[in-house]
């Protein structure tokens, strides 16, 4: 699956991965490969991504909003700490 994770600043990540678990509002959810398409609001967390190798990589978001769709994730965050 293909990920973006952008700021109103600058791209700050762009690949592929296996899944990524995400803050949002009522509760941390989990998106993995064909996951049905679904548009969120996030609050402030962790991202946790797995790249494919099993590398979890997390960034700290203060909010923002998630889209899913036809295995492509585009995650517009707030801001990243």
């Amino acid at each position: 699956m293909k990920i973006e994770i952008i700021t109103p600043d600058k791209k700050i990540f762009d690949g592929e991965i296996k899944s990524v678990r995400v803050p949002g509002k009522k509760g941390s959810f989990q998106v993995l490969k064909d996951h049905a398409p679904i548009i969120s609001t996030l609050e402030k967390g962790s991202v946790i991504m797995v790249d494919q190798g099993g590398t979890e990589k997390i960034y700290e978001i203060s909010g923002g909003v998630i889209e899913v769709k036809a295995n492509k994730i585009i995650l517009l965050a707030d801001s990243v700490i």
